[in-house]
């Protein structure tokens, strides 16, 4: 039997933390839903989960002394996912406020343009565009569950790993060494989403 890998849910009051927790319990890791930077540091695997606006979420963060902690881990190249949010904040800068984001990752949030219902809510495909083992567990065009206004821009292409359709070609997956970020919400997806979360375990069970 595999043994319970210890994964830290970083806690800035802007995500749905239970459903993320509950996915991880069902593919056997030992979630932990947390704000203190200690906590994060001695994590073998970080889940950054978020949904909300980027000015409060930023704020949030810094107050409670995470910037640095997530930052450190990812460029560390520790296994690292982020959700929704927790793509577009790793970016430097966002079209909805003026906070600074992560920075992590270069580039910008932009809006979703009109012409579409905003927010994107609802089951969209996602065109796979990278081998990256977290992501091997997902067939190409599969479907999954999207709630979003604004959508992470990379300036880097190569770090694009998924790409979705709605009104504008749009980055719905990054990865790089250790780090995987997905503007869909896994824990929202049925199968494929428990699917995506348990390769992210076993690829951080191999890193440790």
């Amino acid at each position: 039997m595999s043994r319970s890998l210890r994964v830290a849910i970083v806690d800035y009051r802007a995500g749905n933390l239970r459903s993320v927790a509950k996915a991880l319990e069902a593919v056997g890791a030992n979630p932990l839903v947390t704000s203190d930077p200690r906590e994060i540091a001695r994590s073998e695997a970080l889940v950054f989960p978020g949904q909300g606006a980027n000015d409060a979420s930023m704020r949030a963060l810094r107050q409670r002394g995470l910037v640095g902690p997530i930052s450190d881990f990812i460029t560390a190249d520790r296994p690292f996912l982020g959700v929704c949010l927790g793509l577009q904040l790793l970016l430097e800068r966002s079209e909805e406020g003026t906070e600074p984001g992560l920075g992590v990752i270069e580039g910008q949030v932009r809006r979703l343009p009109e012409g579409r219902k905003i927010p994107h809510i609802g089951w969209n495909n996602v065109s796979l565009r990278t081998s990256h083992e977290v992501l091997s567990a997902v067939p190409d065009d599969s479907h999954f569950y999207f709630v979003h206004s604004y959508y992470a821009d990379p300036s880097d292409p190569d770090l694009v790993a998924g790409r979705t359709e709605y009104g504008v070609e749009f980055c719905s997956a990054v990865a790089r060494r250790g780090m995987v970020a997905v503007q869909f919400h896994p824990e929202k997806s049925g199968r494929l989403g428990l699917a995506l979360y348990r390769r992210f375990v076993e690829f951080a069970r191999s890193a440790a």
